[in-house]
């Protein structure tokens, strides 16, 4: 009989425990821009404010043996509680598989999980809460300058250079296009980026969010589902840039060099 390889079990396991973090962030998500606290009281149905008896909180099986409905009201569950308890357990598993176990991968998966709660109260609230940026802006400084390959200098001016980048933007967009652009909340977001990162690695991320969110604002115009004049939120494209960044930012790099190269 095949024996399963123990990567297997190790891979399994974090994603189990990345899904079971995001069933706590989506209490975040639910949470946090109402100014409520994330642990008390227990999780309820936002709908018959029932409590949600542990056997009906599993993350995503709950969700499926529920059909998804809630067992007291039968209202529809958001199907965006499964996902991002999905989501969050692949990211784990993808930076444990990228990055081994240890520091680093514990330091990136905190990043991920914080990207993650971002890019779904932005996409309702239009609001990046400072309870996530602003803590995670010294937390970053201070991975970088122990579990992370980072850097403290190197971390620092990420946290400069993204901050004061988008603070920039925001000032000189009211003189260049006549209306304001970033947000205080992109602003903290992106120096929250820079000080996990570093300096490179977030002007791959404003350059990534910047060229998805024009297309993306452009392709909703085109298609009518979009005005000109409505504000399209850029904490998810921030969010997927510092994604691709984490990930893929010295293959990219390296590549951008080889076209440089006589």
């Amino acid at each position: 009989m095949p024996t399963v390889p123990p990567d297997i079990f190790v891979y399994v396991a974090v994603g189990l425990f990345g899904a079971t973090i995001g069933s706590f962030l989506n209490v975040c998500i639910h949470r946090l821009p109402k100014h409520e606290s994330v642990v008390w009281p227990s999780s309820r149905c936002p709908a018959c404010k029932n409590k949600i008896v542990p056997y009906d909180n599993v993350p995503i099986l709950s969700f499926l043996w529920l059909r998804g409905r809630c067992r007291a009201c039968r209202e529809p569950i958001s199907f965006r509680y499964p996902l991002v308890e999905a989501a969050n357990g692949l990211g784990y598993v993808w930076i444990v598989w990228q990055f081994g176990l240890g520091g680093t991968s514990a330091a990136y998966a905190a990043l991920f999980s914080a990207l993650l709660v971002v890019t779904f109260i932005d996409l309702d609230h239009q609001i990046i809460p400072d309870r996530i940026t602003l803590p995670g802006i010294p937390l970053g400084i201070v991975c970088a300058a122990t579990v992370l390959p980072v850097g403290i200098i190197d971390s620092v001016l990420g946290v400069l250079l993204g901050g004061g980048l988008l603070w920039f933007m925001a000032w000189v967009s009211p003189y260049l296009f006549g209306k304001e652009g970033m947000g205080g909340g992109d602003i903290k977001l992106l120096a929250m980026v820079g000080a996990f990162l570093g300096w490179e690695p977030v002007l791959l991320t404003v350059l990534i969010g910047a060229s998805v969110g024009a297309a993306t604002g452009l392709s909703l115009i085109v298609l009518k589902r979009l005005r000109r004049d409505h504000y399209l939120p850029f904490g998810p494209f921030l969010a997927l840039g510092a994604v691709v960044a984490m990930f893929f930012f010295h293959e990219i790099k390296t590549w951008y060099l080889s076209l440089l190269a006589p």
